[in-house]
């Protein structure tokens, strides 16, 4: 048995020292994994790429998973639909804050002590949101979880950016893009079967249980990925100077806004899709959920495409620009069906175009986020939190006017998508300007 453990503590300590190679060749712009002939160097990298995921998907297994239960939270604590609904506001608020403030503390202090902080401080938030009495009090503690939960986006970004570098970095992007693509569509399913077993409080202690697993496994396997000469020495002046200093970059400002406007598209389809799918054109809510899958699916796939295809023989700007084009054309195809230009038109048409656009996501979301992190080794924190909070910050504005014309039509989900579609291809043609770099 003592030979075993011992065994294992050495390969476990071969796994950190792979893992510390890799950040090592990412950081002299070498190629990462390269020569990951050994099989602990596979180890780490598919430990890597499971624990990065698990901070990935979290956020959303903690917005999506309690969405079942918002009717039982309004009866349980004698609260108003409005004010319920205000619990998934405070969260979305959290997160978007929270990797403003994570971000430049993973660039002064390392990417470990602040990660764990936040899964501790994440997971006694949870915990006080199963006893909450109170919805104010429940509010209140959701968005000290958004807040505490940014920090696994925004450092599993800048990890990412710290060990991969190029196309590496972007197939790593795709890959992350499976985890983060299922995990919305997965969580209320999920939510859902713990319900039929507990009430919504469970759905708090399971979230709970889980954070703290993932803590655990962060604090086991997952090493400091920034050396101490790379950090940053100064205090919040020179944090606030090091973002002013990113988004003077004409070029990484160009990709964060087009990548901002493009999770845009994607916010304006969350919030309209339940409605228009099934009040507008009818389908039941076994329809709807299946629709919602299937899309999922699509945007995974094109993800994964990207990411083991396409990336490494095409540039990563023409594959964006790609995926930014069947953006808009499917933008404007939705727009052109639900307007009645093309007179009644029915559920399949309107499944199909948005499925088009859902799957073109998988091109334009993990290149956006690859071809700024390229321009930003110096301050990956800083930077991933930039990306995070105007993507969050760009969809939570775009999200309502989905609904702006009222129950009967949806033009406005349509506009919404093209408007914004057209405002990330402008950016990155006008900002980024690929004719005038290689990629």
């Amino acid at each position: 048995m003592r030979m075993a453990q011992s065994g294992a503590q050495q390969d476990d300590a071969h796994i950190s020292k792979t893992v510390d190679r890799a950040g090592e060749a990412a950081a002299e712009g070498g190629p990462v994994g390269r020569p990951a002939a050994t099989g602990a160097a596979r180890r780490a990298g598919l430990l890597v790429t499971l624990v990065l995921g698990g901070l990935t998907a979290l956020p959303p297994l903690s917005m999506d998973m309690y969405l079942p239960a918002l009717p039982a939270v309004t009866e349980s604590l004698h609260a108003s639909a409005a004010t319920v609904q205000l619990t998934l506001t405070a969260c979305l608020t959290g997160m978007a804050l929270g990797q403003v403030v994570v971000g430049p503390l993973s660039d002064r202090w390392g990417r470990r002590a602040p990660l764990l902080l936040g899964m501790a401080v994440y997971v006694v938030a949870t915990v006080i949101c199963v006893f909450a009495p109170t919805a104010e009090l429940l509010i209140g503690f959701r968005l000290v979880q958004g807040l505490a939960g940014a920090a696994g986006i925004v450092i599993a970004r800048a990890v990412v950016r710290d060990l991969y570098d190029g196309v590496e970095m972007a197939r790593f992007f795709s890959t992350l893009m499976l985890i983060s693509g299922a995990a919305p569509v997965v969580a209320p399913l999920i939510g859902g079967q713990v319900l039929r077993f507990t009430d919504w409080r469970g759905i708090f202690a399971v979230l709970a249980v889980v954070g703290l697993l993932l803590t655990l496994v962060v604090w086991k396997w997952l090493h400091e990925t920034l050396p101490p000469q790379d950090r940053h020495t100064g205090g919040f002046a020179d944090a606030l100077r090091t973002m002013r200093g990113l988004l003077a970059d004409r070029v990484f400002t160009g990709y964060m806004i087009a990548g901002s406007l493009a999770f845009a598209v994607l916010f304006s389809y969350v919030s309209a899709s339940p409605f228009v799918v099934q009040e507008i054109y009818g389908a039941s809510p076994q329809t709807f959920s299946l629709l919602f899958g299937v899309n999922s699916i699509g945007l995974v796939v094109v993800g994964q495409i990207n990411g083991k295809l396409l990336v490494g023989r095409v540039s990563l700007d023409k594959a964006l620009a790609f995926g930014l084009s069947v953006i808009v054309l499917a933008a404007t195809a939705l727009l052109v069906m639900t307007s009645g230009i093309l007179g009644e038109v029915g559920l399949v048409p309107i499944a199909a175009g948005l499925f088009v656009l859902m799957s073109a996501m998988g091109l334009a979301m993990p290149n956006t986020n690859a071809q700024a992190l390229m321009r930003t080794k110096h301050a990956a924190g800083s930077a991933s939190a930039l990306l995070g909070t105007s993507s969050f910050l760009v969809g939570a504005i775009a999200s309502p006017l989905v609904g702006i014309a009222g129950e009967g039509t949806a033009v406005p989900m349509a506009v919404v998508q093209l408007v914004c579609g057209l405002g990330a291809m402008a950016c990155f043609l006008g900002m980024c300007r690929p004719w005038q770099r290689t990629s």
